[in-house]
């Protein structure tokens, strides 16, 4: 039964991909995508890897699609030439994909007892993080504290795409008071979408928060709780109006919210430091190293939660902010 679920998921995501790659609609494009997020989603729950199915549901299914929605509302819905370079195209993806395929014969079969990761790393972190982190999610004892060095490079580099997308967008933002025309951005006239996302809002900003503090028993941690907290706010501002958003969220505070995220996260490793210990070293946050793990896991998902939460909304705004001078330049 597992097996026949298994080939259902990945036939019907390959079927995915290949309706996204023949599709000149870009709105279909962008449905066949989100699609794909949530298939994703549920093969990686059938791996048991519950805490990258809900990454890949809050972001592939959810945040990418509204943002790749307000492209479209700048950039038209369909492609200006479809045929053009179509063969150069052709050919770059079959050689990506050729030299994917020859990277994986080298990798160990999947489950294979015998692989380096079942002997040496996967035996260290279940024997061990009980007894070191003292939390009963091991996913994130390995992401918070084993790796903690690669999650802050993640953090930053997320910081670092919203100033990528603020360099070439940033003179775009919005303020307030500035309206936002009835498109894509603005469902304003959905009258049904508006009372249900009264409703619904809140649990939304909510369940988001439970996200981010329950990652240490349960899948999630900041990274889940930043999109889906973001996404209620994006959520928000396509039904009620940009000028109702931006008398609640302001783009200043984003701003330093996003870096302050950041300098949360690499303060941590500084006052460990500070203590005598190695950077990110929790251990030096309490006199008990098991508390100190708990303390400094939690501050740091806050870090990524915090900028997470605020580059998704400056991204959106940057691209609301761009179909304002749009729409007011014609």
């Amino acid at each position: 039964m597992e097996l026949l679920l298994d080939i259902s998921l990945l036939s019907m995501l390959v079927a995915t991909a290949i309706g996204i790659a023949v599709s000149r609609d870009l709105l279909a494009a962008v449905m066949l995508s989100s699609i794909y997020g949530l298939l994703s989603a549920n093969f990686f729950v059938t791996m048991d890897a519950v805490d990258v199915a809900f990454t890949e549901a809050s972001v592939g299914a959810g945040i990418s699609p509204l943002l790749m929605f307000a492209t479209l509302a700048i950039v038209g819905r369909f492609e200006r030439y479809p045929h053009q370079r179509a063969l150069p195209a052709l050919l770059l993806v079959v050689l990506t994909g050729a030299m994917l395929i020859l990277a994986t014969l080298d990798i160990p079969a999947f489950g294979d007892p015998n692989a380096p990761a079942q002997t040496h790393v996967a035996p260290r972190f279940i024997n061990e993080s009980g007894t070191e982190i003292g939390i009963p999610n091991m996913v994130t004892s390995v992401l918070a504290s084993y790796r903690g060095f690669d999650t802050f490079g993640e953090v930053t580099v997320v910081f670092a795409a919203v100033v990528g997308v603020l360099a070439l967008l940033g003179s775009s933002l919005p303020a307030a008071g500035r309206k936002l025309p009835d498109t894509l951005l603005q469902a304003s006239n959905h009258r049904i979408l508006r009372i249900v996302s009264k409703i619904l809002v809140a649990p939304i900003m909510l369940f988001a928060l439970y996200v981010q503090f329950h990652g240490d028993y349960g899948p999630g941690g900041g990274f889940q709780a930043g999109v889906i907290f973001a996404a209620a706010i994006i959520i928000y501002t396509m039904l009620f109006g940009l000028e109702a958003a931006m008398k609640v969220i302001n783009v200043t505070v984003l701003r330093v919210l996003a870096a302050f995220g950041v300098l949360l996260y690499g303060s941590v490793g500084l006052v460990a430091m500070l203590n005598g210990k190695n950077f990110l070293d929790y251990d030096a946050l309490a006199a008990d190293p098991v508390h100190g793990q708990h303390y400094g896991i939690i501050v740091i998902e806050l870090g990524v939660g915090i900028t997470v939460a605020a580059v998704m909304m400056l991204i959106y705004f940057a691209f609301a902010g761009r179909l304002i001078d749009r729409s007011h330049k014609s």
